[in-house]
């Protein structure tokens, strides 16, 4: 298998036609030779078995943070036509919508002088781990709200302000969800969820801006040097997580109904114009939509406690942006010179919109889409923007995020999370997580460095670099 890649440039690979049987279009993966001792055989099996699939467009495409996962690769994207493409949980994840969002701050790391009270009363006010409960009930017409109005739904019960949602990708809200295809049991599990940092590598960063690359960007992103911002890293909790549970059943019997040939099973698919695919477009959206009100929430309860210790109103801590990373959704991209509609699959991939696309934000039309990249704990994230190489290679996409390399069970057995907590401790980074072992589950060397990644996707003109921001307080899940 991996003798079978070919170096294309610098920065891109690929997997050619024949590598796996049935393969209808190459593989295309990106990634520099230095972290190409990171690259999984099983995750480029991954990358060809998506190219196996109907109506699939151009490549199949992996990011640099590629590595094994469920069906697709994380770091893979696919795009698929309507008329002949399918839809598949597995190039979506069980953590749909699966997101992170920026907030800014006018503070500096000076005015942090206690960073460790103030992260304390987040992390109190904000549920994090497994199974942890919400303050906020939601009321069964409600949860019908939130599934079919996103983020909409919390501005008007007071969790943000009207701009928020302006600076949300898609406005924070997919449309075509419908409630019906939503079972119970993902319903029961998602009511008391809302509002809840998750487990795993989910978290909440105080951070500091460090490097700023292209000040005209940043300048319209509202980010400068020395600022103090916030990231949360969250999805759509037991709902998500059960509504993929749920399709992977139904598309498993779909692909037998419609004689899909599979080369992997978790690739389970239906058509899109099919029932079954329908069905599972409508419940993702659901989830998706879910998914931007609990981090609209938890921002909304960050903005609280900044303003009870350091009296800013929410208009002076503005949302950068917010962007998911595990979806799939209808795009008009061009191909072969006509502009087209295809369902873009992005499994650990952040969309990455250029300059003049449609649904950017206010004043971005000559900069292109705010792109966040979060680095692992203990190592810096990313502000990039979005561009036309990106609209050229890879259906607006880009990385999501540094890219493991290590199980949680691998990386539990290298430190101990109090080794680790006291380690960042001393570079001036403060941890709170609810156990030691979820810290040493995420340790820094569990990922691909961020700044390799990061540089990988600057250098292959599918995101450029505006930002450079370094953790000072970080609550893990």
């Amino acid at each position: 298998m991996m003798d079978k890649i070919i170096r294309k440039k610098e920065y891109e690979w690929e997997v050619p036609i024949g590598t796996v049987p049935g393969m209808r279009v190459p593989g295309r993966f990106y990634l520099s030779e230095e972290l190409m001792g990171t690259l999984e055989e099983g995750a480029v099996q991954q990358l060809a078995n998506i190219a196996t699939l109907p109506g699939i467009c151009k490549n199949a495409l992996a990011m640099p943070d590629i590595h094994w996962g469920y069906g697709f690769p994380i770091g893979g994207v696919g795009a698929f036509t309507m008329d002949e493409g399918v839809i598949s949980p597995g190039g979506v994840g069980f953590d749909i919508n699966c997101g992170v969002r920026l907030m800014a701050t006018p503070l500096k790391r000076s005015d942090l002088g206690q960073m460790k009270n103030v992260l304390q009363e987040i992390y109190d006010i904000i549920p994090t781990g497994v199974g942890t409960k919400s303050c906020i009930t939601v009321k069964d017409g409600e949860l019908n709200t939130i599934m079919t109005e996103g983020a909409r739904w919390a501005i008007e019960e007071g969790y943000g302000t009207e701009r928020d949602l302006f600076w949300c990708e898609g406005q924070g809200c997919i449309e075509g969800a419908d409630i019906s295809h939503v079972s119970q049991k993902a319903r029961k599990r998602g009511r008391p969820q809302c509002g809840t940092l998750g487990s795993g590598n989910h978290f909440l960063e105080f951070q500091c801006v460090e490097e700023i690359f292209e000040p005209e960007a940043a300048q319209a992103f509202g980010i400068e040097a020395d600022q103090i911002c916030i990231m949360i890293h969250c999805g759509s909790r037991g709902l998500g997580h059960q509504i993929c549970t749920d399709y992977l059943t139904t598309l498993e019997d779909a692909a037998k109904k419609y004689q899909i040939p599979l080369a992997d099973n978790q690739l389970a698919c239906a058509p899109l114009r099919s029932p079954e695919g329908e069905a599972y477009l409508s419940a993702m959206a659901c989830a998706a939509n879910y998914a931007w009100v609990n981090r609209q929430i938890i921002m909304h309860l960050t903005r609280e406690v900044l303003s009870r210790n350091f009296s800013l109103s929410a208009e002076e801590m503005p949302l950068v942006y917010d962007v998911t990373h595990n979806i799939a959704k209808i795009e008009e991209h061009m191909v072969d010179g006509k502009r087209t509609t295809l369902c873009v699959h992005r499994k650990g991939a952040t969309r990455a919109f250029g300059p003049n696309s449609r649904d950017l934000p206010p004043g971005c039309d000559a900069i292109g889409q705010p792109v966040i990249i979060p680095g692992s704990m203990g190592s810096s994230s990313y502000l990039l923007r979005g561009t036309h190489g990106a609209m050229d290679k890879t259906f607006g996409s880009t990385c999501h995020g540094a890219g493991r390399v290590l199980s949680r069970s691998q990386a539990k057995k290298r430190a101990s999370g109090e080794s680790i907590q006291e380690s960042l401790g001393r570079r001036g980074i403060i941890v709170l997580a609810p156990s030691a072992g979820t810290i040493a589950e995420e340790a820094p060397d569990a990922y691909k460095p961020s700044d390799q990644v990061v540089e990988v996707v600057h250098e292959a003109g599918i995101s450029a670099k505006v930002a450079r921001l370094y953790p000072i307080g970080v609550i893990k899940g």
